[in-house]
């Protein structure tokens, strides 16, 4: 028989949370380190939580539909974000031609 954790369950969600939340720019063994317990039960406790939040690695559903609605609009959103780009640039490649000829036909110099 297993010996019963010296840890609650909320102690162990929260350090999974503060892991979660670092987003990868801190390690299992700094957030380990902060929290006064081994890095390596940290990790056991991220991969359980990975464990069951998969429900057993099944790809869900409504997830990949999710996923699929996320990237159709981000997908809209750099479109319209491009034309933007090449409009912006229509009209500096319009200036810089203008201003250009403005220069050419400047007697004086004063375009330096």
């Amino acid at each position: 028989m297993a010996r019963p954790s010296k840890y609650s369950p909320e102690f162990r969600a929260d350090a999974v949370a503060l892991w979660r939340a670092s987003a990868g720019r801190r390690t299992f063994k700094s957030v380990a380190d902060d929290l006064n317990i081994n890095h390596e039960t940290l990790r056991t406790w991220v991969r359980e939580a990975e464990g069951a939040a998969s429900s057993g690695g099944r790809p869900q559903a409504g997830g990949a539909e999710d996923e699929l609605a996320r990237l159709r609009a981000e997908n809209a959103r750099l479109i319209k974000a491009e034309k933007e780009w090449q409009l912006e640039r229509e009209i500096l490649r319009r200036a810089a031609a203008y201003f250009a000829k403005d220069c050419v036909l400047n007697t004086k110099g004063s375009c330096q």
